[in-house]
């Protein structure tokens, strides 16, 4: 969800406010979906590399999601949107953290919309602790080395209960996948818009899937 910042930058707002103008777009994104009947839906909220930002920035993005995950909740249970999260979530601040598995306990039996949020989130770390998950099931004697093959080490991924993703989507421009989901995004359709992430609403979602919706997908066949 690329170009909160800049956008706040060419109103000559804080970054902050960008974020917080993001969040709105999330809500758009989350409602055409569901409109779309979209199963799934995956969210690059707050990478690994983001802890590296000022502690200002951190403090307010935590802030913002910790008080979006309290006001939205209300709205998901309502619009049967099932709350998930993927990354290494014990780095969160400890009251993110309780909200956090507070909304997801409460639409855990949704059965619409799978809203994941990707937090404190990265691939390669994703594929190391995955390699750490199969070798301790190896040095527990659960694994014989010799079993594992894709469909295995996907299943000690922080993604195991979800399928991997049809459509990535870019905003801003960017032309690049930035550690996003690098494993899963194999064989992913991807569709990169020059808007930026506030501007992104319900209209170029469905402009995004129609365009995917064109796509011949051979997955390495002819």
């Amino acid at each position: 969800m690329d170009g909160n910042g800049r956008w706040a930058k060419e109103r000559g707002l804080p970054r902050i406010k960008g974020h917080e103008k993001g969040a709105d777009a999330v809500k758009a994104c989350v409602e055409g979906c569901g409109d779309l009947r979209i199963e799934f839906l995956t969210l690059y909220a707050f990478s690994a590399e983001n802890w590296q930002r000022p502690k200002s920035e951190v403090l307010a993005l935590m802030n913002l999601l910790e008080r979006f995950l309290k006001e939205k909740t209300p709205e998901l249970i309502e619009k049967n949107v099932r709350l998930q999260a993927i990354g290494r979530l014990t780095d969160l601040p400890e009251a993110c953290q309780k909200q956090l598995h507070k909304s997801i306990e409460q639409t855990a039996h949704n059965h619409g919309l799978t809203l994941i949020l990707a937090l404190s989130y990265g691939g390669r770390l994703e594929i190391v602790d995955g390699i750490k998950s199969l070798l301790h099931e190896i040095e527990q004697g659960h694994i014989d080395p010799a079993m594992i093959d894709v469909e295995m080490f996907s299943k000690h991924l922080y993604t195991r209960y979800y399928p991997d993703p049809d459509l990535l989507i870019r905003t801003s421009g960017e032309m690049r996948i930035s550690n996003f989901l690098l494993w899963q995004l194999s064989y992913t359709e991807m569709y990169v818009t020059p808007k930026l992430w506030p501007d992104f609403g319900k209209e170029d979602l469905f402009e995004a899937v129609n365009e995917f919706s064109r796509r011949q997908r051979r997955y390495g066949g002819v």
